[in-house]
């Protein structure tokens, strides 16, 4: 797919999961974690988990029917003891575990596995509930018995059972899926089976969980069934880097999430652990929304990207935890290719890319065609490490072949709309984790987080975009039944 990376990656930058500090490698019994977050969390609708600071809430109160295993990556049993599928990947059945029940007593059953992923995959719009984007082509479910359910998809969906493992397919109660899409963003309305209960919210400042003293049901193959080791977790949201790290140091908080790399030393010096995860995913980069005049010539977001030095970028911000990218993908993410040939931080080639395509140097370096500047805007994204620092170093370098970029907060009003508009941002930051071939469509579908900002997409700003070449791969990967071919269309 090289065409595909071609069109909305520019600069792969480095790789991010999430960087987080902690105390202790000895499991502690008793007393409550302090846990600092940078951003408070949006909703906790289990689709909307993959904005980091809702993940990390939903992890706690609700559980998943399967566990992928973080070191070999395969599906194991949860909530569903066992499963099976038709051949090719258009039915799947699942067997539940015997006496799991939701925080509010209600059991979880087959009738509420059932109605959690008919909202998941078919949305539900009276609730203004949103489809997941881990689930493709689904089509309905059927309750067998108490403990046994069925899904059927309209074509062959080989991504399903991982997708029943991640953040996005956690179980809430009948109660919580009734619920507007609105009133999820209170926490103290998620009603989970997860191993901690919601007791108290400050909204946007602090979130208490409390163990649930009769959890009994982890994940088959992890040694602790039981309740936490915990008595509970409180998160402080604290955006500022400086008061999180300081508090770790001092021993006001036990986990901190969001560790800058030029405070990892000082972490490790201490004797703290840094967990930095590899995305796994589509690496962080920036995506171009071709319906914008602006970037509308392939010649040039092609000269962008060569004006790009990613080299500069990760030498100069970050630590060894962020290894450059080579692709669109995480070098770790199935279906890797390595793309660095395509790469090169080359400025002549970027400025012959802009002469060919008619941008010409004014008096103030900035180059114009027809009476428009070559000046471009981006939004910093908060949940990324630096990200504003990022980009301001990528203005500097798009400077040097006669491009503006302007960088706005990443907390501003406009963003949320503006994002929307390709006109207003003709490029976003992008990135998203997940351990299967579908990562790519999530990113880039227009149905998805539509990154390019398709017609018939995510907004109904855009005015002739659209890349059907582009989208028919994408379908491939989510509804190609051989692991191999999956592979395939990913490269």
């Amino acid at each position: 797919m090289h065409r595909h990376f071609r069109l909305p990656a520019l600069a792969a930058l480095f790789l991010t999961g999430a960087f987080s500090v902690w105390a202790a490698d000895t499991p502690v019994k008793g007393g409550t974690l302090i846990y600092l977050e940078q951003q408070p969390h949006t909703n906790l609708y289990p689709p909307a988990g993959g904005f980091y600071p809702n993940g990390g809430i939903l992890n706690q109160i609700t559980d998943k029917l399967t566990w992928q295993n973080p070191k070999t990556l395969e599906i194991e049993p949860w909530i569903a003891e066992s499963w099976t599928s038709n051949a090719d990947k258009t039915e799947y059945t699942f067997h539940l575990r015997k006496g799991v029940t939701f925080s509010d007593g209600t059991p979880l059953d087959a009738a509420a596995v059932a109605k959690n992923f008919d909202t998941y995959g078919l949305g539900d719009k009276a609730h203004r509930l949103p489809v997941s984007e881990v689930i493709n082509n689904y089509q309905r479910s059927e309750v067998i018995d108490p403990l046994t359910v069925k899904f059927y998809f309209n074509k062959p969906s080989p991504g399903f059972l991982q997708g029943t493992a991640t953040i996005g397919s956690g179980l809430v109660s009948l109660s919580t899926l009734q619920r507007n899409f609105e009133e999820l963003g209170d926490a103290r309305h998620i009603i989970g089976s997860g191993p901690f209960v919601v007791q108290d919210e400050k909204p946007g400042r602090e979130l208490t969980l409390v163990a649930r003293k009769d959890y009994q049901w982890g994940p088959k193959n992890i040694a602790q069934q039981g309740p936490a080791n915990l008595d509970g977790i409180t998160y402080i949201v604290t955006p500022e880097d400086s008061v999180r790290i300081g508090a770790l140091l001092a021993g006001q908080a036990g986990f901190i999430r969001q560790v800058q790399a030029y405070d990892e030393k000082q972490a490790t010096d201490q004797g703290f652990k840094i967990y930095a995860a590899p995305t796994r995913g589509v690496n962080d980069s920036l995506s171009f929304r071709p319906d914008n005049p602006l970037v509308a010539d392939l010649r040039v977001r092609q000269a962008l990207l060569h004006a790009t030095n990613a080299r500069q970028v990760v030498e100069t911000l970050f630590s060894a935890n962020y290894p450059q990218a080579t692709s669109v993908l995480a070098s770790s993410a199935a279906g890797y290719v390595n793309l660095s040939d395509k790469l090169t931080f080359d400025q002549a080639k970027a400025r012959q890319l802009l002469d060919d395509a008619g941008w010409k140097p004014a008096a103030d370096g900035i180059r114009s065609k027809d009476g428009q500047r070559l000046a471009l805007t981006v939004y910093e994204s908060l949940p990324q490490p630096q990200n504003k620092e990022v980009l301001q170093l990528i203005a500097q370098q798009w400077r040097q072949v006669g491009v503006a970029l302007t960088v706005k907060a990443g907390d501003a009003g406009s963003r949320t709309l503006d994002n929307l508009d390709p006109q207003k941002t003709p490029l976003t930051v992008s990135e998203v984790g997940r351990a299967d071939p579908d990562v790519v469509k999530s990113m880039f579908f227009p149905n998805n987080r539509d990154a390019l900002l398709q017609k018939g997409g995510s907004s109904d700003k855009v005015q002739r975009f659209r890349d059907d070449k582009l989208n028919d791969l994408l379908t491939g990967i989510s509804a190609a039944v051989e692991p191999q071919q999956r592979l395939q269309f990913n490269r």
